[in-house]
Order: C-alpha cells, then sequence, then structure tokens
C-alpha cells in the first residue's frame, strides 16, 4: 500500500510539474513566431480590406460611406475580442467633389487639347461655364513672388515635380506637397484666378492625384486642380510651343456644412495595467478617388488585427490594448484633436502609440519620438521584430494622428518599403489589387510583435514622467 501511495505521489507531483511547466508564458520569439505564421496563414487583414474596398469603397469624411465604414469596423472589433468598443461622434468638414473636372487647353490656330485633371480637395469650384484666362508657368514660390507683377488675372501652374534623386520618397514628398496645400492662398495674393499643380507621384501615367489644400480667411479663395504627370508633360510642351496659351477650367466641387462622422475605439483590457493604454490605429477615411486601399485601408486593418491577433493567439496583454481609427486625417484631423481632448480628460496614461499610414508594403522599420534612452531599450528587441522583416527603430515622427496624444512617451510610426506608395496615393491607383498580401500582413504582425513588447516590458521611462497625468 505504501509503494503504490509513493507512486501516486508521484505522478501527481510529475502532473503538477508538467502543468506548471506548460503554463508558462512563452517567450517573446514565439509570440513574434506565431504573430508571423498566423497573420501570414489566415490573411484576416487582407480579407477586411477587400471587404472594405469592394462594399464600402472610398469614405472621404463627411460622407454617408465614412459612417457605413464606422460602423464597419465597429462590428468586425466586437467579432474579434475586443471588450469595449465604441464610436467616438466627430464634427467634420464635408467636401463633395461634383461630377466635373475639366481642362482644356488652347493652344492657338484653332487647336484645343483636353487634359487629365482632379479638383484639390476642398477646392471651391469655378462658375458653370469655367475660368478661361491665360497661363503664368512658375517653378516654385520664389519665381512666384519674383513675377508677382504678372499673375494678376492668370491661371498659375506651379510646375513643381517630386525630385526623383531622393530615395526618401517621403521627403522628396514633403517638397513639393507645399504647393497643393499652400498654391491657391500664395497665388490668390497676387490676384491669380486658378491654380494649377503638377500631380505629387512618383508614376508615370495618367492618373491625376488630389489631397488636400487650403484657404486663408483674410485671402480671396480660387479653385485648384492638379494635372497627371503625362498632362502636366503635355501641358508644359504646348506652353513651350504655343506663347499665347490660355486654357478653361470647369470644375463643379462644392464646401457644404459640417456634418456628424466617427472615430472608432476597441481596447482589449490588460491584466496587469489596464491604466496604461497603448494606442494602435490608422485613419479612417480615405479620398473620393480610387478605394483608399493603401492609404489607409492597409493601416486600419493592420490596427484592427493586431486586437484579432492578441486574441486569436489566446494573449491577454499586461497593458490595454486600444485600436483607434480616427476619422478626418486627410483634410482636417479633427478626430485626431477630438481623441486628444478625451486622452486629456481620461485618467489613464497613454504609455504608447502606433500607426500604421504609410501603405500595406513590406515592412522595413519603426520611427519613434521617444527620447534617446527609451529608444536605445527598444533597439534591444529588434531580433523579435526581424522575424517579420524590421530592420530597424530610429529617430523619427509618428504620425499625423497619434502624434496629438498628450503625455504619451512613446509614439511611433509604422514604416514598410515607401518606394511605390506615392504610385498609388491620393488617386484611382489606389485599389485592392494593388495591395500584395504578405507585404500587409507581414505589416500586421510587426505591429503586433512591437504592440506585445510594448506591453510585456517595463521600460524605464525619463525622470519626471508622471503615469497618470491629465494635464
Amino acid at each position: 500500500m505504501e509503494r503504490l501511495t509513493s507512486v501516486i505521489l508521484l505522478l501527481f507531483g510529475f502532473t503538477l510539474f508538467a502543468f506548471g511547466q506548460n503554463s508558462q508564458k512563452p517567450s517573446p520569439q514565439t509570440i513574434a513566431n506565431q504573430m508571423v505564421q498566423t497573420a501570414l496563414a489566415e490573411r484576416q487583414a487582407y480579407r477586411w480590406l477587400e471587404d472594405l474596398c469592394t462594399t464600402i469603397g472610398p469614405r472621404l469624411s463627411g460622407s454617408k460611406a465614412a459612417v457605413q465604414a464606422a460602423h464597419w469596423a465597429a462590428d468586425i472589433l466586437t467579432a474579434n475580442g475586443a471588450d469595449t468598443v465604441w464610436l467616438q461622434p466627430v464634427m467634420v468638414p464635408h467636401w463633395v467633389r461634383g461630377s466635373v473636372e475639366e481642362l482644356t487647353v488652347h493652344a492657338g490656330n484653332g487647336h484645343s487639347e483636353p487634359l487629365s485633371i482632379t479638383a484639390l480637395g476642398g477646392t471651391i469650384g469655378t462658375p458653370p461655364e469655367g475660368i478661361t484666362a491665360p497661363v503664368i508657368r512658375l517653378k516654385n514660390f520664389d519665381e512666384l513672388k519674383a513675377r508677382r507683377q504678372e499673375v494678376a488675372g492668370k491661371i498659375v501652374f506651379f510646375d513643381f515635380p517630386m525630385d526623383a534623386k531622393k530615395v526618401n520618397t517621403f521627403r522628396a514628398y514633403g517638397e513639393a506637397v507645399q504647393y497643393r496645400v499652400f498654391g491657391a492662398i500664395r497665388a490668390a495674393r497676387y490676384g491669380a484666378r486658378a491654380v494649377l499643380i503638377r500631380s505629387v507621384t512618383t508614376r508615370y501615367d495618367d492618373v491625376p492625384h488630389t489631397g488636400v489644400m487650403i484657404y486663408a480667411d483674410s485671402v480671396r479663395k480660387i479653385p485648384a486642380a492638379a494635372l497627371s504627370w503625362q498632362a502636366a508633360d503635355t501641358f508644359n510642351r504646348l506652353l513651350d510651343q504655343h506663347p499665347n496659351v490660355t486654357v478653361t477650367l470647369r470644375l463643379s466641387a462644392q464646401i457644404l456644412a459640417d456634418t456628424l462622422n466617427y472615430n472608432v475605439i476597441g481596447e482589449i483590457r490588460g491584466t496587469e495595467r489596464p491604466d496604461e493604454i497603448i494606442v494602435v490605429g490608422g485613419h479612417l477615411d480615405s479620398w473620393d478617388v480610387g478605394c483608399g486601399a493603401h492609404d489607409d485601408g492597409a493601416g486600419i486593418v493592420q490596427a484592427m488585427e493586431v486586437l484579432s491577433l492578441f486574441h486569436r493567439l489566446q494573449i491577454r496583454p499586461k497593458r490595454t490594448i486600444r485600436c483607434v481609427l480616427f476619422i478626418n486625417e486627410e483634410n482636417g484631423s479633427r478626430g485626431a484633436r477630438t481623441y486628444a481632448d478625451f486622452a486629456k480628460t481620461e485618467g489613464r496614461m497613454h504609455y504608447a502609440a502606433m500607426e500604421s499610414d504609410r501603405g500595406g508594403f513590406t515592412p522595413r522599420g519603426f520611427t519613434t519620438s521617444a527620447d534617446s534612452a527609451i529608444l536605445a531599450q527598444m533597439q534591444a528587441w529588434l531580433p523579435y521584430l526581424r522575424t517579420a522583416r524590421i530592420e530597424w527603430i530610429r529617430k523619427g515622427g509618428s504620425g499625423a494622428d497619434v502624434s496629438r496624444i498628450p503625455n504619451c512617451p512613446i509614439k511611433m510610426g509604422y514604416f514598410p518599403d515607401d518606394q511605390r506608395y506615392f504610385d498609388f496615393h491620393h488617386s484611382n491607383n489606389d485599389v485592392f489589387s494593388g495591395v500584395h498580401p504578405r507585404e500587409l500582413e507581414l505589416g500586421s504582425a510587426a505591429m503586433g510583435i512591437m504592440t506585445y513588447l510594448l506591453s510585456e516590458t517595463d521600460i524605464q521611462m525619463p525622470t519626471g514622467t508622471n503615469r497618470y497625468s491629465t494635464h
């Protein structure tokens, strides 16, 4: 009997030991492997993106499609493991493109030629008959100032392409986009009747690219449009050959009253530090051309899949993981402002925030505005992140939306390969077929691994960091 009892106790002890061993937390490398393999094999984000693009399509702030997209995302988050999901009301601008976008070049000798254009987001329209005027072609704002006496009564054409010599396409974009954003204000100060720009793109085709432009209350509003790359080249040829070119511009765009849209917020509550929040997000809205597959459909389905990966792999995070899909990033950032105001008064700490808004391409790295001491600690995680093809973590910006979150010591931007992004950006090229499933899903996994490491690691914060400051 004693022998039997000893055997039973031995077996019971072995069972407890085995259970204890099996109940230990998986290693970070195991989690990284599981996230990459699950994302690639199941393609959840890719299926969501297809649904978003085919059933909802473009979702410009102020549109019914933007509201539909908010409810669509909330339903998915609820069904995929979020403990809490809610819609955060945001009053947003309501701009409508209209059906008329025409530019006709009159080159003399009775020759007229239509060119491909698109209205810039936020522009006013022209009279129904259009605006017909001579053209002044300018290289930059310096030349505008130097030739300001020649501008009155003319249509200004800013012929400033993205710099093909730059390897970093976002730097080239930053130089060229100022003519889209501020061109109408600058030209109107000198009496211009309208503004045309060369599309801000890296792709040589006949597809024009839109994007936000702004007005100043103190300056008369004038219409603004972008020519495709090929159309801009044709326009230049006609201007070179015919010194007295005039053009007729017709746009039916309208600026309507602000309307109600929503941020979408869903979270998995942390087990140990629920009041320390890690935001992972993108922007829900897109321009009204294409279907916003890369910008920023890819970003929002990746952010949603981060929560889904935690749910599917049965990972209960130490800190709260919050997915935030911001509305109105493209033409006003009111969703980001609304969320930032909420964060100030919520009484919980935003420990970290990460944004995906550079397309669904192959992972390259993360940029962060965190201080150097935090950055050094995060760089020690690269062996795990390389599982999803992340090569570096560097100083840099985070994103237009998460950058506004107050008192958040770790703000990050997910950085995929950037060489093709501006082929698609803000144009009819930005469709679901332009997104590769493996590239998209590796991005989801990379963001998931980073979120897990942020959740489970106690990073040494700078002296004086107040975890629960509401100011």
